[in-house]
């Protein structure tokens, strides 16, 4: 039996991986949401890795609010950064390998392709500074590591996403302006949920920084119509083209990644 430890369990990746757990009976989890480890105390951190003998940590907590590391930075470093520090120093000595998962926003934008693994990271807001920091820190504490980059996280069922705010606006029939300024790839907690545990806890992939994204390149207004169109509300919702969409928080044009 193969044992794993989900920090950040509360959030949409992490009970999703919680739906998951009858689909592989060969693995153990602990589940472990914000109230019961706080990755940001280390103390919490120790007591918890001394409790459990665990193989694997998949990392899920995170400060992901783009909008509010901007005035936040201090706070986001500190979750995305200096925790994820902890979290690496502490896996290593307990001989624990460390799964994080990682943002698209490392990246600048300014590339006309896809992004790979071998371009060099060049984050233009805190919170993707905060997530390389990250990086970086994993990279330098733990070498039996895997970081997984991802983008446009949504899932259909759990938490305040893209997905499910564009729905439920639209049932309500409230105007939807959304921006086709930026490009990505929209990822399905389910199928990034699998991934890790298919290809990583149970695959034999060497250490190291892998991208993983299941949607197709598109705008956020071309999510917007595809959110739509999947629901039966495309003739009825009120979807605006925003040519004017302003952020607090500078966002890449182009986050594809490959």
């Amino acid at each position: 039996m193969v044992s794993v430890l989900v920090t950040g369990s509360n959030g949409q990746l992490g009970l999703t991986f919680q739906d998951l757990t009858l689909d592989f009976p060969q693995l153990s989890f602990d589940f472990k949401p914000a109230d019961a480890l706080d990755i940001t105390q280390r103390k919490q951190i120790v007591e918890v890795f001394e409790k459990g003998k665990y193989d694997f940590c998949i990392n899920c907590a995170a400060f992901t609010n783009v909008e509010a590391a901007e005035s936040n930075a201090e706070e986001a470093f500190k979750v995305n950064a200096e925790a994820v520090k902890d979290l690496a120093q502490i896996s290593k000595q307990h001989g624990v390998v460390l799964i994080h998962v990682s943002t698209d926003y490392v990246f600048d934008g300014e590339k006309k392709d896809a992004y790979t693994v071998e371009d060099n990271p060049n984050p233009i807001n805190e919170y993707g500074k905060s997530k390389l920091a990250g990086e970086k820190l994993i990279q330098e504490w733990h070498s039996e590591h895997y970081i997984v980059r991802t983008s446009w996280l949504y899932s259909k069922r759990h938490g305040h996403n893209f997905y499910k705010t564009i729905l439920k606006k639209a049932l309500v029939g409230e105007e939807l302006r959304v921006t086709n300024a930026q490009k990505g790839r929209p990822t399905n907690t389910e199928a990034l949920a699998h991934f890790i545990l298919n290809e990583i806890v149970m695959g034999n992939k060497p250490f190291g920084t892998y991208h993983f994204a299941d949607g197709d390149p598109m705008t956020w207004h071309a999510f917007a119509e595809q959110i739509l169109e999947e629901n039966g509300l495309i003739e009825t919702a009120k979807l605006v083209l925003d040519t004017n969409y302003r952020t607090l928080a500078k966002r890449p044009k182009n986050s594809v990644l490959r």
